[in-house]
C-alpha cells in the first residue's frame, strides 16, 4: 500500500461531498466531529486509506461509511457514491423529525388588518 492509496481526510470528504467545501471538511475534521477506525480524526492532514471506516456526525444525523476508494477530483454525486459504503442504521421513525409545521389554534398569533382595524376602531370611540 503506497502514499497514491491515502488521501487527506478533508480532501475526502469534500470528493465525497460530504460537506459543501474543503474548509468546512476541515473545520469538521478538527471539531471532533470525524473519526477514522474509532479514533477522533485530530486534523485536517489526518490520512484515510480504502477500508477505513468513517463515523460522521452532521446536524441531527450519524453517518457511518466504510472508504471504497480515494477520490481524484469532487464529481457528480453519483461518482461521489462510488467512493464510499453506507452502513448507516436505517432512522427510525422516532427519530425522524416531523417536516410538517405546526397547527396553530384559529385567533392565536398576529392579528389581520380587518381585526386591527376593528380594534382600532373600538379604541377610537372610547
Amino acid at each position: 500500500m503506497g502514499a497514491a492509496d491515502r488521501q487527506r481526510i478533508d480532501k475526502w470528504l469534500f470528493f465525497a461531498r460530504a460537506v459543501k467545501s474543503r474548509s468546512l471538511a476541515a473545520r469538521l475534521a478538527v471539531s471532533g466531529r470525524v473519526r477514522i477506525n474509532r479514533d477522533k480524526a485530530s486534523q485536517a492532514s489526518d490520512l484515510v486509506k480504502p477500508g477505513d471506516v468513517l463515523t460522521i456526525t452532521l446536524d441531527r444525523r450519524i453517518l457511518v461509511w466504510k472508504i471504497v476508494d480515494t477520490g481524484i477530483r469532487r464529481g457528480p454525486a453519483s461518482e461521489a457514491r462510488l467512493l464510499y459504503e453506507d452502513l448507516s442504521p436505517a432512522p427510525s421513525q422516532t427519530e425522524i423529525p416531523d417536516m410538517q409545521a405546526p397547527l396553530r389554534d384559529a385567533g392565536s398569533g398576529r392579528p389581520t388588518k380587518k381585526e386591527r382595524r376593528l380594534t382600532d376602531r373600538l379604541l377610537r370611540r372610547e
